[in-house]
């Protein structure tokens, strides 16, 4: 015999899960129990939702699916943000929850709590379980889900007796038949040849690049479609680090915090190439303007996302690596070299200096000069905030890769996805960037980070204010700062050290700098604290 417990794990063990993050209760008991005799880590994290966060950090990493595990009621619910989180930027997840008896359900038992449907706008699909019989197929389904077509997350509620009951034996599906659900992975070859005559056509193209060229591992293709073409690059935010930032064809971030020469090149453009971004509010803030005097041709597998927040002239479902393949079998086209001309005069006209304080760290130049102290394919996650657009306009990438949260926007990210990214990539340098304010988010898995012994860095970028809104009050509401100033407290480092964390607080670039080259040496866990001007922008 065997019960809905053992046959949960044994799924995980099917599907090839190393590790999972969660926080136990009641009615996931049983499921623990079982792990417990596996090779299966469990990770105890702080707080569910930075379960979530862990595996986001972690399925990011390793570009598979992350497991995240908590109990009913308060548990499941305070998984939530992570959840939603992961679903705006894409991330493959599978969240377990426990839930109270079936029999009770509805009853408002004790710990109970409706996550199936709290969840329901922003995950890919639930599921409820009523039979244990109906574990393997379930899960298998639940994996699958979530790591095809446009990745995301997918929650499995298990009644704790459901976990109990015992069947006679364990069998896992080979294969997945839903109905309704057959991605579209390879774009019609119609439509591909239409996309290749407009751009042979155009004389100012410019491919835009979001978080699904890096989802589905296209990032080489994309860089040789750019270098054959001559066609220049910009990214949205969860785009970064599909070119090299030093790339004479990669102009910089868009959107509301980007650069200006890359936005500029947007609305210059008279075809842009929307490959794996949806273009929303902080990408481009009036993308009907630039759907007036360009041709767009967007390019993604969910084909709910083309065309929703931007006029599409023409349209492909599908998998951007595939589609990027077959446009590069047949494309016999150069960008003139006037348009990257053009360009690159406005990148060095736009070029300024950021504003230095005395006494303080300037985090500009300070990121800029992070990038060349990391190793190659390093993890730098940037949390939300400040801290995010200094990361995202100066850390210069090559072969790493940059995580935050950019659909979402959620303080307290960094951390915790620092945890997952680091159990993922463990010889890598894994460095979290975030503000005073989003690092009281979530430091409590310090703890997790001591616990396991993990050689994460930390930098807070600290200026005493929630910098991100405090600035906003700066422009539009007359310097009143309503609830944005943290004070001085608490004493970071001391808070490190009861961690046993090392630390240090600098307030000068030399001494960040110098710090920083320390940090990265040690092969323990360090935060470093550097003072920043509450007046530095994030601009």
């Amino acid at each position: 015999m065997i019960s809905g417990a053992e046959i949960m794990v044994r799924c995980l063990q099917e599907e090839g899960v190393e590790i999972v993050f969660g926080y136990p209760g009641a009615v996931i008991c049983p499921f623990f129990d079982k792990l417990h005799d596996t090779e299966i880590k469990a990770i105890l994290v702080r707080q569910e939702q930075n379960a979530a966060h862990a595996a986001s950090g972690y399925a990011r990493a390793l570009s598979r699916v992350g497991v995240c595990v908590a109990t009913s009621g308060p548990g499941a619910l305070n998984m939530i943000t992570g959840i939603a989180t992961a679903y705006m930027d894409s991330i493959p997840m599978v969240a377990i929850t426990g839930q109270v008896r079936s029999d009770v359900l509805g009853r408002d038992v004790f710990q109970e709590a409706d996550i199936t449907g709290a969840c329901e706008s922003f995950v890919k699909h639930s599921y409820l379980v009523k039979d244990t019989a109906e574990l393997p197929r379930i899960f298998k389904e639940a994996f699958h889900i979530a790591s095809t077509g446009r990745p995301g997350p997918v929650l499995i509620d298990v009644p704790v007796d459901v976990q109990e009951a015992e069947l006679e034996s364990f069998e896992y599906p080979e294969k997945v038949n839903i109905i309704g659900y057959k991605p579209s992975v390879h774009g019609h070859p119609m439509q591909i040849k239409r996309a290749l005559e407009m751009i042979a056509q155009s004389r100012r193209p410019v491919i835009c690049a979001g978080g699904g060229v890096l989802t589905s591992g296209a990032k080489p293709k994309l860089r040789e479609f750019s270098s054959r073409t001559n066609i220049p690059v910009v990214s949205t935010m969860m785009g970064i680090g599909v070119m090299p930032s030093q790339s004479p064809l990669y102009v910089g971030m868009i959107g509301s915090h980007g650069t200006k020469a890359a936005n500029m090149t947007v609305h210059e453009a008279d075809l842009v190439i929307l490959c794996g971004a949806r273009v929303g509010d902080r990408a481009v803030a009036s993308p009907d303007q630039v759907a007036e005097h360009a041709n767009i041709i967007h390019i993604d597998i969910d084909p709910a996302e083309i065309g929703k927040n931007m006029k599409t002239t023409i349209p492909i479902v599908g998998d951007m690596k595939n589609v990027i393949s077959q446009m590069l079998k047949d494309i016999d086209y150069k960008a003139p070299d006037e348009w990257l001309d053009h360009i690159h005069q406005r990148q060095e006209e736009y070029q300024k200096e950021p504003v230095r304080f005395e006494g303080f760290v300037e985090p500009k130049s300070f990121i800029a000069k992070l990038s060349s102290m990391l190793r190659q394919k390093a993890i730098l996650i940037a949390d939300v905030g400040q801290n995010q657009i200094w990361c995202a306009n100066n850390f210069k990438m090559s072969d790493g890769r940059f995580f935050t949260s950019g659909g979402m926007g959620t303080m307290g990210y960094s951390v915790p996805a620092a945890v997952g990214a680091k159990l993922a990539r463990p010889n890598r340098d894994v460095v979290a960037v975030c503000g005073d304010g989003s690092f009281q988010m979530s430091l409590n898995e310090l703890a997790t980070i001591a616990q396991n012994g993990l050689n994460v860095k930390i930098i807070v970028m600290e200026n005493n204010v929630l910098g991100m809104v405090h600035e906003l009050q700066d422009i539009h509401y007359n310097s009143r700062y309503a609830i944005t100033e943290l004070s001085d407290v608490p004493d970071f480092e001391k808070l490190a050290e009861a961690y046993g964390i090392d630390s240090v607080t600098v307030s000068s670039n030399e001494d960040a700098e110098k710090y920083a080259k320390q940090m990265l040496r040690s092969d323990k866990p360090f935060i470093l604290i550097c003072k920043v001007h509450p007046k530095t922008s994030s601009r």
